[in-house]
């Protein structure tokens, strides 16, 4: 009995030391995104679950927040040297400061020695993620912001899709003219939904040479340009929902998929909650502009991806490396559009056993785009674009003017250079 027992004992000490090793052998990465929300933060923990099976020498430490605290933290996190090994961003400007701190790894290496992983995420979404020549983000997912609309209620009225402003403002009047006192849901009380609307208008009026450089800090945005997308922007209000600023976009989108107003600017992701609805679901680009000098073939939405720190010890680099690529391939791709409705940047992710017939019509507006315009609020430095904002919120409650509005830009984009 006593030897059984010396036996187990001596077993015991074997397996504990066995499992110490493989712990110590075990390379830990840290890895920070933004959703401790459903449905993508179900989806990542079990993706990270299943890396972690079939990577047993890999332990990934996750940390997330919501989407504004995420913002503050991770521009925080990136000036120091705590920076997550593998972290979330978006594209565009936000992206391109946090590069400007040294401490993102630019990928050309990593796509040069796999090139074959590379060539599986679709061209166009690449480029936003580049600066300066270097590509340092890896894209996610992809996605565009359309006018989603109530077919049965258009075709009922014979109304048709409007292509210009003024055929959507007349569309709109026909539909007050039958009972829809608020043709157009939005929720204005978070101010990132403003930018949806400022971003686009700002894209169909002003110049492209002079929006590009009036973004990258390097213009005082003088033109006249934006009055006119301000004002375009004021008299949408007449058509929105009734003092949408006390509101948030979740009510607004909900109003519209119970059929209450007829119309709403959403994202393409979104139509895994629309599918609640009740009515044939429709949705189109923004509309032009008469007189814009923007290309109205655009579409705005820009692609969310992954850095790597710089700072990381060659290992963990390797680690966070392995698993950006397992997050960015064809099957997590194929369960992030069937699990939560985002749609994967990786070609073959998409198909009919995981899409419905309007996902796939999303994603052929959005591959069909002559270009990404990008969140304005992603696309300019935060003072600038918060000036936008506030300036647009304060505009729909008639508490300032276009030209104030402008005016409060330009003096943000003014203390930028002191």
């Amino acid at each position: 009995m006593k030897k059984f027992v010396a036996l187990l004992l001596a077993m015991t000490f074997v397996f504990t030391l066995a499992a110490s090793v493989a712990l110590a052998d075990q390379t830990t990465v840290h890895f920070f995104h933004r959703w401790p929300n459903e449905p993508k933060h179900s989806y990542l923990n079990a993706l990270v679950e299943k890396f972690e099976a079939e990577n047993p020498d890999i332990d990934v430490v996750v940390d997330c927040v919501l989407n504004d605290s995420y913002k503050e933290k991770i521009r925080v996190q990136v000036s120091s040297d705590n920076l997550p090994d593998i972290f979330f961003t978006w594209s565009g400007a936000f992206g391109e400061n946090l590069t400007k701190s040294g401490r993102v790894l630019a990928l050309d290496d990593v796509i040069a020695a796999d090139p074959e992983w590379a060539a599986k995420v679709v061209e166009s979404q690449w480029g936003p993620f580049n600066y300066d020549g270097k590509q340092y983000g890896a894209p996610w997912s992809m996605d565009g912001k359309a006018f989603f609309y109530n077919v049965d209620v258009f075709n009922e009225l014979g109304l048709t899709v409007p292509t210009t402003m003024e055929e959507l403002y007349a569309v709109c009047e026909t539909l007050m003219e039958n009972g829809y006192d608020e043709p157009i849901s939005v929720g204005f009380s978070m101010a990132w939904s403003v930018s949806h609307y400022m971003g686009t208008l700002c894209q169909r009026v002003v110049d492209p040479e002079v929006l590009a450089k009036d973004y990258a800090g390097e213009g005082d945005f003088t033109d006249p340009g934006y009055i006119d997308a301000l004002n375009v922007f004021k008299t949408l209000g007449k058509y929105m929902t009734a003092d949408p600023c006390s509101i948030d976009h979740e009510f607004a989108r909900n109003a519209f998929i119970a059929g209450i107003s007829p119309i709403c600017y959403m994202q393409l992701a979104e139509l895994s909650y629309a599918k609640e609805a009740e009515f044939e679901l429709g949705f189109f680009n923004f509309p032009a502009v008469e007189g814009g000098k923007g290309d109205p073939g655009q579409l705005t939405g820009a692609p969310q991806g992954f850095m790597i720190s710089a700072l990381a010890e060659p290992e963990v680099q390797e680690a966070a490396i392995k698993l950006m690529k397992y997050i960015i391939s064809q099957p997590s791709g194929y369960d992030l559009i069937a699990q939560t409705g985002e749609i994967s940047c990786v070609y073959g992710a998409w198909d009919e056993t995981n899409c419905t017939p309007k996902q796939l019509e999303a994603i052929d507006l959005i591959l069909s785009a002559t270009d990404s315009t990008q969140w304005q609020d992603c696309a300019t430095d935060a003072a600038i674009a918060n000036a936008f904002m506030s300036g647009g919120q304060l505009l729909l409650t008639g508490d300032m003017t276009a030209e104030e509005v402008m005016a409060s830009v330009q003096a943000a984009a003014a203390g930028l250079k002191k």
